[in-house]
């Protein structure tokens, strides 16, 4: 989807909060192609990011406006700006358009299920259901279930570390690799290295900030755990956890069960998290401007398991133009475990 061309770029001033019993902040709102960016006012770092198709209106006809990025977030996004509501409004109502109706689409899917049910058979229904559940998941609706699941796996880990000063430098740490796009959280227990989830969440061990004498260590794992999240949906083992049930009722009505997560993140933290290949750490390390040898030393203290990843460093011979974190940024990270 993309937005309409009058509105490409369109900004404007909000109020935005992450909870209902949040204090409201001023943020920046961008309307982008497929989504409403959501940054701070001060340092215009990226908050989060709504999809426009899921962005529901809280109060039709009021002013000031207020949004949600689903009929269940907790979210909350305020504005008054006359300009950025009517472009809301518009392309919501555009998409909308040119979609079937959500209750003759529901009708067709369920029929469409039910006679696939009759005849499939019994060991590829369970993989083919979930595939197409996952499919067909809003990023919306993705961050929803990733932050669920956040909620079970903090159980054993305890609270993503929230220090101040270290959570200012984890963002930016986010917006140096990642860009606007998901959230990085470090856990304070329970992990090894890393570990992913789907709305582009990754779980950090807070071994890997406390333990490196450098933030490549970190920044290493963080680009080799997007490039899992683009080589793997994180949300198919979530739904192979909960079930079919829970699977079906998740395609034909939008939402789990309740208790569908409950006990996942004992399944997360015990799995092991695949390799990945040396070509495409190397690809991201070099577009990143982040020196490889760091990682792979910290993966194998020896260097003879990694060895591609040390010889072909795109910077062993040259220092990256800049560092992945000040020496400033990259003590408070450390200490954001301590905060």
């Amino acid at each position: 989807m993309t937005a309409l061309q009058e509105y490409q770029r369109l900004e404007c001033t909000g109020l935005w909060r992450d909870r209902p019993d949040g204090q409201r902040r001023e943020v920046i709102v961008a309307f982008g192609d497929a989504t409403l960016v959501i940054s701070e006012a001060r340092s215009a770092r990226a908050l989060t990011h709504w999809s426009l198709p899921a962005v529901v209106r809280l109060n039709p006809g009021d002013l000031p406006a207020r949004f949600s990025p689903d009929p269940d977030a907790d979210e909350e996004l305020e504005l008054d700006d006359e300009a950025m509501i009517a472009a809301v409004s518009k392309v919501h109502t555009l998409i909308e358009a040119r979609r079937p109706h959500p209750g003759r689409l529901r009708g067709v899917l369920l029929g469409a299920l039910l006679a696939g049910v009759l005849g499939a058979v019994v060991f590829w229904m369970p993989s083919a259901l979930i595939d197409h559940t996952a499919a067909a998941l809003p990023f919306a609706k993705r961050q929803a279930i990733g932050r669920a699941a956040l909620a079970d796996i903090t159980r054993l880990t305890g609270q993503p570390c929230a220090g101040a000063e270290g959570q200012d430098a984890l963002g930016r740490l986010h917006d140096r690799l990642l860009g606007p796009a998901g959230e990085i959280y470090v856990l304070p227990e329970g992990l090894t290295r890393s570990a992913v989830l789907p709305g582009g969440i990754v779980l950090l061990s807070r071994a890997l900030v406390e333990g490196p004498d450098t933030p490549e260590v970190a920044a290493g794992e963080v680009l080799a755990a997007d490039i899992r999240i683009g080589a793997g949906d994180p949300v198919i083992p979530i739904l192979r956890h909960a079930g079919l049930g829970a699977t079906f009722r998740l395609l034909t009505t939008g939402d789990l069960p309740g208790a569908a997560l409950d006990g996942f993140g004992e399944d997360l933290l015990s799995a092991t998290a695949p390799s990945v290949a040396d070509k495409a750490l190397l690809d991201r390390f070099g577009a990143a401007g982040v020196a490889s040898s760091p990682y792979a030393y910290s993966l194998d203290p020896s260097g003879e398991s990694v060895l591609g990843l040390i010889e072909a460093d795109p910077f062993r011979a040259t220092a990256p133009e800049r560092p992945v974190l000040t020496d400033a940024d990259w003590v408070a990270l450390q200490g954001i475990c301590r905060g």
